[in-house]
């Protein structure tokens, strides 16, 4: 244990010595400098009109968060110590770029949607909606296949809900009333925000875990661990794959963060409202359900897989049932067939990640690509079953590289699914607790 904890010592300190630095604001200078860069080449030459209207906004937002870093450096090099430039401060910067780099393009395009722009929101906006309206008018989703056929052909990859039943809570605003604030990505970012605020608060609050405690903490002490928190929130707020997810899209986010509010719950030893949590993204959207398998894994080495996978299989199945009841065959058609391949339409999450490519460019490169999937996911199966993680960091990192391995080897997937491995990977260090100061003699 003390080898491989020497070993992961040394993998880790590089990555540490640069989050450090300058007490975090130097990485924080790169991250919003970088970030404006990317906005604006987003802005200047995306094919996607949702895009480039984000950019255009989200570049100035990201400028002014690397100015007010600039200035608290200047404020640093004076005096070390300067509230300026604290932990306080960098949470102040980093609320002020998602309100100005997600949530200000994200009202703006939604005003211009309302007011007749229909090219201010992403595919899944329209189809999260549209789903809300049938589920408040029939008690279900989803279209089938007959439906789904009988559409115009331009309209018929519209007609598909590839999600999990839940997300059309989403979409019922929008069939109450037609305005800005029932557009579906407003309401994605309200659940962001409650869920990522409550994970934080469980995590300052929360008490460790034994194994967290002891085997995982974290001999520098809290002050580091609360810097790592407001690391993990900046990866899945302001970093552009996250902010341009939500502005424009949306989808993913709240799913996102109800599985990092379940690894915060596991980390402080709540088995019964992690698995709630989890089973919550897992009503959303099926990427949830490998952290849930996961979390099942890590319950286990704890004594209390049955309350954890209560809630982690239990929601995801009471949302599925009122679908099957109403039209199964549609169901199956929505949620398995076409994110399989097999729908009337196929899906246009063609990003040039090595899945797709060997699928799209060698002989038999499908197979071969679901061939690799496979044997990833067993890969990681054996590896839960031969030594389950034993802390919430543990499954926090299997998540998420379990998650990048799936989303490069998938054969249809798309460049803004990389969130979910890289918020994970950036939550890991903050769950793990500091250790406790030895007793005095």
């Amino acid at each position: 244990m003390t080898a491989a904890a020497d070993r992961a010592t040394r993998v880790t300190a590089p990555w540490r010595r640069v989050d450090r630095a300058a007490g975090g604001l130097a990485l924080d200078l790169g991250l919003y400098a970088a970030s404006a860069a990317f906005a604006a080449v987003t802005a200047a030459t995306s094919t996607l009109p949702p895009h480039r209207a984000w950019g255009s906004i989200a570049a100035f937002g990201y400028l002014v968060a690397a100015l007010a870093v600039a200035g608290q450096l200047a404020a640093r090099r004076r005096d070390a110590a300067a509230p300026l430039a604290g932990l306080p401060a960098r949470w102040a910067v980093t609320g002020l770029a998602w309100a100005t780099t997600t949530l200000l393009p994200l009202l703006a395009q939604s005003v211009q949607r309302a007011a007749g722009r229909t090219d201010r929101a992403q595919e899944e906006v329209v189809v999260v909606e549209h789903s809300g309206n049938r589920l408040a008018e029939t008690g279900a989703p989803y279209l089938g296949h007959d439906a789904i056929a009988a559409l115009p052909a331009d309209e018929r990859l519209l007609g598909y809900t590839p999600y999990q039943p839940g997300m059309a809570l989403f979409g019922l605003p929008r069939a109450v009333a037609d305005g800005w604030w029932t557009d579906a990505r407003v309401w994605f970012a309200v659940a962001t925000a409650l869920l990522l605020a409550l994970a934080v608060r469980v995590l300052r609050t929360g008490a460790p875990t034994a194994a967290d405690t002891a085997g995982g903490g974290d001999p520098a002490g809290g002050g580091d661990r609360a810097a790592a928190v407001l690391r993990g929130i900046q990866a899945a707020t302001v970093l552009p794959v996250c902010a341009l997810t939500l502005a424009t899209g949306g989808d993913d986010l709240p799913v996102l963060a109800a599985c990092l509010l379940a690894l915060a719950l596991a980390a402080t030893g709540r088995p019964g409202r992690a698995g709630l949590a989890v089973g919550a993204a897992g009503a959303l959207k099926l990427f949830a359900w490998p952290v849930a398998l996961v979390l099942i894994a890590w319950a286990a080495t704890h004594r209390s897989a049955g309350r954890l996978t209560a809630g982690a299989l239990g929601l995801p199945a009471l949302a599925l049932l009122p679908a099957l009841l109403v039209d199964r065959d549609a169901l199956v058609e929505n949620v398995l067939r076409f994110p399989l391949g097999h729908g009337l339409v196929t899906s246009p999450a063609q990003s040039p990640f090595p899945g797709h490519l060997i699928a799209t460019t060698l002989p038999g490169g499908r197979v071969a690509a679901a061939a690799l999937l496979v044997a990833a996911g067993a890969a990681i199966a054996v590896r839960l079953l031969r030594r389950p993680p034993r802390t919430a960091t543990a499954a926090a990192l299997i998540c998420g590289y379990g998650l990048l391995a799936a989303i490069l080897l998938m054969p249809t997937t798309r460049f803004g699914y990389l969130l979910y491995p890289v918020a994970l990977l950036a939550w890991a260090p903050a769950l793990t607790r500091p250790a406790p100061a030895p007793a005095a003699p």
